[in-house]
């Protein structure tokens, strides 16, 4: 009888420890829940900068001092930060939009049409200049030139301000070749200046006999420095063409092109966005379609050269 109760209270004893949790040993840990502390908050996430790339219409320096209110707007009205980029050429411009390494940018007419032409290249808007949506290209000599045409300047030294530059190359290649003149010949000397200012003050400066420049960039020079209307004289006028446009790659996101769209478009509503039209002599920015650029793309499409640098 004794050995059947002692085998039952070991049976008892071995049962009871079995269902003692392993860690009963330890203290058990109280939670105030009226005095809970919030998680930590995790880090936002740093924004990406809208880039922006800008031809080099006009010197490097004078983009950045003329540019930057517009687009310290635009990163305003956008919340965001903007990044400015700046290449030599427009061709390397137009590579920037086609990879997508910029969002956006304020490029020339043949750029826009080389760019259609080769990744379906967009129009965003267009600067309309003392109520006008359309420029010039004009030929200019220095001022105690004889020059009266382009006829006088065979055998004389020519500067062009890009490879696919319209006004500072396209044009005055298409003039030659209406007329039977071969341009690789036409002249003693050309060189490329990579910016419609920097070939106004080639020309200024007689390092040039003549020039094709951008009229829009030419009449914002002399009024920045009246001197320079001495220095220089304006022997031929081109017919109207569409303006340098805005431009954006095929694959930007909608929303993002909208925003832009609509921050361009009413710039001109907005005080800050008045003030910074003012620095690049804008009065707004308009909309504008393929048709605006017809009578340049048909001198682009007669002209046989200004093809991309090294080619």
């Amino acid at each position: 009888m004794f050995s059947r109760l002692f085998i039952i209270s070991c049976l008892l004893l071995f049962l009871l420890v079995a269902c003692v949790p392993s860690n009963s040993s330890q203290s058990l840990v109280y939670i105030d829940l009226n005095n809970l502390e919030s998680l930590p908050t995790p880090q936002k996430k740093e924004v990406r900068p809208l880039r922006v790339a800008i031809a080099a219409v006009i010197s490097p320096q004078g983009s950045a001092e003329s540019y930057a209110p517009l687009l310290d707007y635009i990163s305003q009205e956008l919340n965001r930060p903007v990044e400015r980029v700046q290449r030599r050429t427009y061709t390397e411009v137009n590579e920037l939009i086609r990879t997508g390494e910029v969002d956006l940018a304020f490029v020339c007419t043949s750029s826009y049409l080389v760019g259609k032409k080769q990744f379906g290249m967009q129009l965003l808007a267009a600067p309309q200049v003392n109520g006008e949506v359309v420029y010039n290209a004009e030929i200019i000599v220095p001022a105690d030139s004889s020059a009266k045409s382009l006829e006088d300047l065979r055998g004389k030294v020519f500067a062009y301000t890009d490879p696919i530059s319209f006004t500072g190359r396209m044009y005055p290649t298409y003039l030659l070749q209406k007329a039977g003149e071969d341009p690789e010949e036409y002249f003693a000397r050309t060189f490329f200046t990579y910016s419609h200012d920097d070939a106004i003050n080639a020309v200024a400066a007689g390092l040039a006999d003549g020039a094709s420049v951008d009229k829009l960039v030419l009449d914002y020079a002399i009024k920045r420095d009246p001197a320079l209307a001495e220095k220089i004289q304006v022997i031929h006028t081109s017919p109207p063409f569409g303006m340098p446009p805005v431009v954006v790659n095929p694959d930007i996101r909608p929303q993002l092109k909208a925003q832009l769209t609509d921050i361009l478009l009413n710039t001109h509503l907005d005080p800050d966005g008045k003030y910074a039209l003012q620095d690049l002599d804008y009065d707004r920015f308009v909309v504008v379609s393929a048709e605006d650029y017809q009578s340049a793309e048909a001198i682009e499409s007669a002209v046989q050269c200004c093809q991309p640098e090294g080619k």
